[in-house]
């Protein structure tokens, strides 16, 4: 039985979760990546994400990734491990994050004692996190925590991002959804990516989007207007809960308190990250 108030593991991660996000975001990347030899905007993403599981293939990320088209990512992978091994993309995705925090968050917030609070807390909730079926947790897990606070709050946000990601993927398996309708109708829900923003990063075409919102429409999902139905909105929020339990130890062995405080803390850093022009503005939205 849980000793957390409902949801508290899931606002917590919603606080967090975006500040990992911010490096992908970031023309900082690019640079560390481009500096590698590495381009291509696709190819920089696959390998920055996928890095900590080795040299991989594209069946690998296809997998683990979920949402991307196989087509888009076997253009790059394994083809981008010949330019950059691994390691080195590691070691770029660090710098890009240490330049992307310092300059969304500022060097007062960086060494600030409460940001060394949060990467403390946001650390010992991930003692709480197990390996088995979640891949790509497991690869991070396996890498080194920064010893500078705001790149070990980075790495603890990332572990505790990737576990939760790893459990959604089993339950939207578990929901019958492919990657396309579980786009579809989580951005139907209004909190998702923006359509345009998916096809354009995801290697999926219009008509693929628009097949998937019918497959959804035969299972009495989505309404004719590409709106939830009661059945679609009780669908969605199972997702969430069934995460929600498969993602709860982290933040039970963190304790109800030190939850709201992590919590507390992360949301001001993301509000910050956010209002330094972090994150596209158009990012997210049914249009």
């Amino acid at each position: 039985m849980s000793t957390l108030p409902p949801r508290a593991g899931r606002r917590c991660h919603n606080a967090l979760n975006p500040v990992h996000s911010t490096v992908y975001f970031s023309p900082d990347l690019g640079k560390e990546m481009g500096a590698l030899g590495i381009a291509d905007a696709d190819a920089a993403y696959f390998a920055a994400r996928s890095a900590a599981l080795g040299a991989v293939g594209a069946g690998t990320v296809s997998a683990t990734f979920y949402n991307f088209n196989h087509e888009l990512v076997a253009r790059h992978l394994p083809a981008v491990w010949s330019v950059a091994s691994p390691q080195a993309v590691l070691d770029a995705r660090l710098r890009a994050a240490d330049t992307t925090l310092r300059r969304l968050l500022g060097e007062e917030t960086i060494a600030s004692a409460g940001l060394a609070e949060a990467a403390q807390l946001a650390l010992r909730a991930t003692e709480g996190c197990t390996r088995h079926a979640r891949p790509l947790y497991a690869a991070h897990a396996d890498l080194p925590v920064p010893q500078e606070p705001h790149l070990a709050y980075w790495h603890a946000a990332t572990l505790l991002r990737e576990h939760r990601g790893d459990a959604h993927l089993a339950a939207l398996l578990a929901a019958g959804l492919d990657p396309v309708e579980a786009m579809v109708s989580h951005t139907a829900t209004g909190k998702g990516m923006a359509p345009r923003w998916i096809l354009a990063t995801r290697g999926w075409r219009r008509a693929d989007w628009e097949a998937a919102a019918e497959r959804l429409r035969v299972r009495g999902l989505l309404d004719a207007e590409g709106e939830l139905t009661e059945a679609g909105v009780a669908l969605r929020a199972g997702l969430e809960e069934a995460t929600d339990e498969m993602d709860a130890a982290p933040y039970e062995h963190l304790g109800a308190e030190g939850v709201e405080r992590l919590t507390e803390l992360g949301r001001g850093y993301l509000f910050a990250a956010a209002s330094a022009g972090a994150f596209p503005a158009d990012l997210t939205g049914k249009g």
